[in-house]
């Protein structure tokens, strides 16, 4: 390859680089409506006071105190659409089963973290907010079917407040594209590097946000500890994304994410 070529070939692939991980540049949803409010993670919730997180009470405090809410939805074994963070419900319920394996019924018989607190329906938990704050609904998906996507989506039409989604599964911000490209979506992600250094290929994908090119997000949702991956960056200063961070513990995680990032989403403390 001759010095010419060479430089061709690296131009070329720096302009398709540029282009996967471009987000949704044209005809975009207005984001305003969700700007100026930091948002409770799985609720305003304090698991010590009998508030535990995903639960009515969480959603209802954050509302009355004017917190937005990050909630996250999944499907029961019989179909129904629940508010539950875990794969499984052994942290939070005490048993090591997958929350799919279980009716909405079975469900109402565990408790949340030891507390009166039931897990609710993605309809209870819109109903308690009743559009005081706004939403950010992540849809949980441990495998690539989208039915999660269309009940869910089902019961928000019905839901008058703002809200917009996210997701880890790309094909989750794919399937809002498709079918609700009305609707503000956002592509989770973090840096998924295991203790032993190791990172799948797919997570690899996410992680550099590889996947923009198909699922075109209004926002990028990643971890605050990430905030120097240059894909995020790229996103948010040059393509002038709307850029949220995630968990944010403390004033002090606050205060240093506060010039990379534009929304916040924090747990364990009430942001001044």
């Amino acid at each position: 390859m001759t010095g010419w070529s060479a430089v061709f070939f690296l131009t070329g692939l720096i302009c398709f680089y540029f282009l996967m991980i471009m987000p949704h540049m044209l005809g975009k949803p207005d984001v305003s409506p969700f700007l100026g409010v930091y948002y409770a993670h799985r609720g305003l919730h304090d698991n010590p006071s009998g508030v535990p997180e995903n639960s009515l009470p969480a959603f209802l405090q954050a509302a009355e105190e004017g917190y937005g809410i990050e909630m996250d939805v999944q499907l029961t074994k019989d179909q129904q659409v629940v508010v539950f963070h875990d794969d499984t419900l052994k942290r939070v319920c005490g048993v090591d089963a997958p929350v799919s394996s279980r009716t909405y019924e079975e469900l109402q018989a565990l408790s949340l973290l030891g507390t009166k607190e039931r897990i609710p329906l993605l309809s209870e938990a819109l109903k308690a907010v009743d559009g005081r704050v706004p939403v950010i609904v992540e849809i949980k998906m441990a495998d690539s079917r989208l039915r999660v996507c269309e009940l869910a989506d089902r019961i928000l039409r019905e839901y008058k407040g703002r809200y917009c989604m996210e997701s880890f599964h790309p094909l989750a911000v794919w399937w809002y594209k498709r079918h609700r490209p009305e609707i503000v979506r956002g592509q989770l992600s973090a840096d998924f590097v295991k203790e032993d250094g190791r990172e799948t290929f797919p997570m690899w994908i996410v992680h550099h946000l590889l996947t923009n090119f198909i699922t075109r997000p209004d926002f990028i949702s990643y971890s605050h500890k990430g905030a120097g991956v240059w894909a995020r960056r790229i996103c948010r200063r040059l393509y002038r994304n709307l850029s949220v961070a995630w968990t944010i513990r403390s004033e002090a995680e606050l205060e240093a994410a506060g010039e990379q990032f534009d929304l916040f989403i924090f747990e364990g403390f009430r942001p001044r």
